[in-house]
């Protein structure tokens, strides 16, 4: 048997009155007096009656929703912006569909299709590693589709962006790692395609140079999965372990690339923080139960999801163009525990 949900006529067949003042009635019109207003609220709650979504989204040209694309949900990091980017649209209002691209740009442009199929009001969106054709995203946006990036953002498209300032978070890293007398300082970043790859990669230069310590290109790895797939964070860390020169310590540019590796090493029982020092970025709450404890880079995730809401609805509901765009970057906190404590 077919659901059929109540209707505006099923309340005024009920009640003996016209569905024109029923409909008044339900939007609070001055035209029917609130005797009436109670009487047909009353039983509009007593048969769990329900606005239809799609015939006032016809009528208002909104439909009250607004997608949003992560690469994993289940990333921590991504699902703390998630529920960022929910605190602020329920209470305004909005609902959420909440989509995964699990790092393809294949699957990223089925999403985007479907989303703007359901006429969806304003995007979020961190974009997949693999994703170096931003022409589906050009397109909305010429459009005026409002749309926000976060972490992973398109820097030609001009736009609101919410960022974490990744350079300012690897720099600090690096610089702890040399504080800390680590001598070859290897990082495994995500794909070099990536804006954050890009300014994470920055800040470890920058650190390097600071200090006097001459860059070797042989202790720079990428992922271009983001650590997603397993193997080719493997790859990465077992070439670092080969080399004639090893590393004494890692710094990793990504949250599965951190987890990954630590894995890894604890696998190849290489001593950390005793043969190699770790720090990473990663939001998960038990990187402090690791053993040893992990050192982190974490990003302010659930103020950032809030960040790109707050922008997102300012745009939808703005009544002029807006022009004046902004880029927030907020700051990471570095915590150090024992893996990137030197201890020789």
């Amino acid at each position: 048997m077919k659901f059929e949900a109540a209707t505006i006529k099923d309340i005024a067949k009920a009640l003996g009155l016209s569905t024109s003042t029923v409909s008044r009635a339900l939007r609070d019109s001055h035209e029917i007096s609130e005797a009436t207003k109670k009487k047909i609220r009353d039983y509009a709650v007593e048969i769990n009656y329900r606005p239809n979504p799609v015939a006032l989204s016809l009528k208002e040209k909104r439909t009250l929703s607004i997608g949003v694309v992560v690469s994993e949900i289940a990333n921590t990091f991504f699902s703390q912006v998630i529920n960022g980017i929910e605190s602020i649209a329920y209470k305004n209002g909005y609902n959420v569909i909440i989509t995964q691209s699990r790092e393809s740009l294949e699957r990223e442009q089925m999403i985007l299709d479907y989303l703007t199929s359901r006429s969806i009001d304003g995007l979020i969106i961190s974009i997949s590693s693999e994703t170096n054709d931003f022409t589906s995203l050009k397109q909305l946006h010429e459009k005026r589709l409002p749309i926000v990036f976060f972490d992973r953002v398109v820097e030609e498209i001009n736009t609101h962006k919410v960022i974490t300032d990744n350079l300012q978070g690897v720099y600090q890293a690096t610089q702890h790692l040399i504080q800390n007398k680590f001598k070859r300082i290897a990082i495994i970043a995500s794909n070099p395609n990536l804006a954050i790859t890009r300014e994470r990669l920055a800040g470890y230069l920058q650190a390097l140079a600071d200090h006097k310590i001459t860059v070797d290109h042989s202790l720079i790895r990428y992922c271009s999965h983001g650590g997603s797939d397993v193997e080719e964070v493997e790859i990465a860390v077992k070439d670092l372990l080969k080399l004639k020169k090893k590393p004494d310590a890692l710094v990793l540019l990504a949250d599965k690339i951190t987890t990954e590796t630590f894995s890894i090493l604890k696998r190849e029982k290489i001593k950390v923080p005793g043969e190699m020092g770790v720090i990473g970025f990663n939001n998960s709450k038990y990187t402090s139960l690791f053993a040893p404890a992990l050192s982190v880079i974490r990003q302010p995730a659930f103020e950032m999801g809030e960040k790109a809401a707050t922008l997102l609805l300012n745009l939808i509901e703005s009544k002029r163009a807006v022009t004046d765009f902004k880029l927030e970057s907020l700051a990471p906190e570095i915590i150090i525990r024992e893996s990137s404590q030197n201890s020789r």
